[in-house]
C-alpha cells in the first residue's frame, strides 16, 4: 500500500501498529494489528509505550523498564494542544519512527548508512514533501503540522530526520519560487523521494557570512557555467538535485541567484566523505563545480533573487531542525524517566532521590518550553507575520540549546551506561549537537533577534 498525499497521512493515523519482543536479546518482531475505534490519544500512548523499549539497547537486545508511569509522560505529551487531525498524523510519524527508524538508528550511525529505502517508505506516508503543494505530489500541510511530524520522526533517528527536513526545504523552495514547468519537473520525484535533494549555500570561505559567497555562475547563451565549491553539504554525492546559491552579479546579497544542478551534470563532482561526530546516517561532502554548464531553465526565480530565496528557506529550516532537536530531547526525557525508575543505588530506585527528581523536572520544563516556542514560530511563519523571522530565530536558538542540554543531562543521569554505544542516549547527544551550528549558527540567531529589536 502506498501513501503519497495528505489524505493518506490522515487515513493511516486511524491504524495502530502493534509491536512485540521475543526476548530482551532477540530481534524486534513487528506485528501489524488493527485496533478499530481506538482514539488518537490512546494510539499515541500505545506508540510511546514502545519508545523506551525500542531506543534503549543493552548488548544488542532491548531493555524494558519495570513499569510505566503515564502521569509523568502526560505533562510532556507532544499531542497536547493539537487538533484530532494533527494527532492522527503525529501518530503515524511516531509509529513509523518506532517501527522503521529506532531499531536501525544505531546501525546507520555505526556503519554510516544512508537509509534510502526507509526514507522512501517515509515518503509513501507523505513525508517527502510535507509542506509542498498537493498538485505536484506534496502533502500540503502547514508549518505547524511539519514541526509536529519532525519531532515525532526524530525520536526514531534524529540524523535521518534532519536530512529529510533539508530535503523538504529544497522541495519547498522549488515549489514556491519555481515556475510551473520547474515545479512539475522536480517536485513529484522529490516528494516520493525517488530523487533526493541537497541545499548548497555554505562555502569554505563563507559560513555565517553567506552573502559573501564566491561560487560563480556566468551566463553563456542558454546556460550558466558554474565554478566554485560548497562545503558541509548534507546528502552530497547521494542526492540527485542540488539547490545551489551562486553569484550571477555584483558582490553582496543582490548578486546571488538560485540554480538547480542535477547529478550527472559534467563538471559536478564531490569531495571526500567527511568523518563527523554525529549525523552519520547522512553523508556530508564538498560539492565542486568546474566549468559546470547548467541550463538557464534551471534557475529558480529571477537573477538576484537567490539570497532572498535562501533566507526564506532557512526560516522554515530553523523550525525544522529545532523540531529534530525536540524529538531527540523528548526521547531522552522518556528514557531517563524509565532509567530512574529501574536503576537502584543505595537500596532504592534513583527515582526516589530528590536531586534527580529536580533534574528531571528541569528537563521536562525546558522540553515543553522549547516545544511551545517552536510551534509559536511555526504559526507565525505560516501566517507570514512580520515577527516570523525573529520568532524562527528565537525558536531555533532556544530549542537547539535547551534540547542539547536535555540530551546531555540525560546522558549524565544514565551514569556510565549513558556513555556506552549500546544505549541510545549518546547518539541523541551526538546527533543534536550540530543543530546549534547549522541553518545559521546560534550566534547568528542572536544577531538576527537583536537586529529585529534595534530596528523597531
Amino acid at each position: 500500500m502506498h501513501y503519497n498525499s495528505q489524505s493518506a497521512v490522515r487515513g493511516e493515523g486511524r491504524r495502530v501498529l502493534g509491536f512485540c519482543l521475543e526476548s530482551v536479546s532477540a530481534a524486534v518482531v513487528t506485528c501489524y494489528q488493527a485496533h478499530p475505534g481506538a482514539g488518537a490519544a490512546a494510539m499515541w500512548r500505545r506508540s510511546c509505550g514502545h519508545l523506551g523499549a525500542r531506543l534503549c539497547w543493552l548488548r544488542g537486545g532491548l531493555q524494558f523498564p519495570a513499569k510505566r508511569h503515564w502521569g509523568v509522560v502526560s505533562c510532556i505529551d507532544p499531542s497536547m494542544g493539537l487538533n484530532e487531525e494533527q494527532k492522527e498524523f503525529q501518530k503515524v510519524a511516531f509509529d513509523f519512527a518506532a517501527q522503521e527508524m529506532a531499531p536501525n538508528m544505531a546501525e546507520w550511525d555505526q556503519k554510516e548508512l544512508f537509509p534510502v529505502d526507509v526514507m522512501r517508505k517515509a515518503a509513501q506516508l507523505g513525508f517527502g514533501g510535507i509542506y509542498v503543494q498537493t498538485d505536484v505530489g506534496g502533502s500540503g500541510l502547514s508549518r505547524l503540522d511539519t514541526a509536529v511530524i519532525f519531532e515525532a520522526l526524530a525520536t526514531g533517528c534524529t540524523s535521518t530526520t534532519a536530512y529529510i527536513s533539508i530535503h523538504n526545504m529544497c522541495a519547498w523552495i522549488i515549489d514556491t519560487f519555481g515556475n510551473e514547468e520547474q515545479r512539475h519537473k522536480f517536485c513529484p520525484p522529490l516528494c516520493t523521494m525517488e530523487k533526493f535533494a541537497s541545499y548548497c549555500l555554505t562555502e569554505p570561505g563563507s559560513g555565517s557570512d553567506a552573502a559573501s559567497l564566491l561560487t560563480s555562475a556566468k551566463r553563456q547563451g542558454d546556460h550558466y557555467v558554474l565554478n566554485g565549491s560548497k562545503a558541509f553539504i548534507s546528502g552530497a554525492g547521494e542526492s540527485d538535485v542540488y539547490v545551489v546559491m551562486c553569484r550571477t552579479g555584483e558582490p553582496g546579497p543582490k548578486g546571488i541567484s538560485c540554480i538547480v544542478v542535477e547529478k550527472g551534470t559534467p563538471g559536478l563532482s564531490f569531495g571526500k566523505k567527511e568523518k563527523k561526530v554525529g549525523w552519520n546516517s547522512q553523508p556530508t561532502r564538498a560539492v565542486i563545480f568546474e566549468d559546470c554548464a547548467v541550463p538557464v531553465a534551471n534557475r529558480i526565480g529571477d537573477e538576484g533573487q537567490g539570497f532572498l530565496i535562501a533566507m526564506k528557506g532557512l526560516n522554515g529550516g530553523r523550525i525544522n531542525v529545532a523540531s529534530c532537536s525536540l524529538g531527540a530531547a523528548y526521547a531522552s526525557v522518556v528514557l531517563t524517566r524509565d532509567h530512574l525508575n529501574v536503576r537502584k543505588q543505595f537500596g532504592e530506585p534513583l527515582a526516589n532521590k530528590q536531586y534527580l527528581q529536580f533534574k528531571l523536572a528541569d528537563m521536562a520544563t525546558r522540553l515543553v518550553a522549547s516545544r511551545l516556542m517552536i510551534r509559536s514560530a511555526a504559526v507565525a511563519l505560516q501566517e507570514e507575520r512580520e515577527d516570523a523571522v525573529a520568532l524562527c530565530s528565537m525558536a531555533k536558538l532556544f530549542a537547539t540549546d535547551e534540547c542539547f542540554a536535555i540530551c546531555n543531562q540525560a546522558l549524565q543521569m544514565h551514569g556510565g551506561y549513558g556513555y556506552l554505544k549500546d544505549y541510545a542516549i549518546q547518539q541523541y547527544v551526538r546527533d543534536s549537537r550540530v543543530h546549534q551550528i547549522l541553518e545559521g549558527s546560534n550566534e547568528v540567531m542572536r544577531m538576527l533577534i537583536s537586529r529585529s529589536l534595534l530596528q523597531q
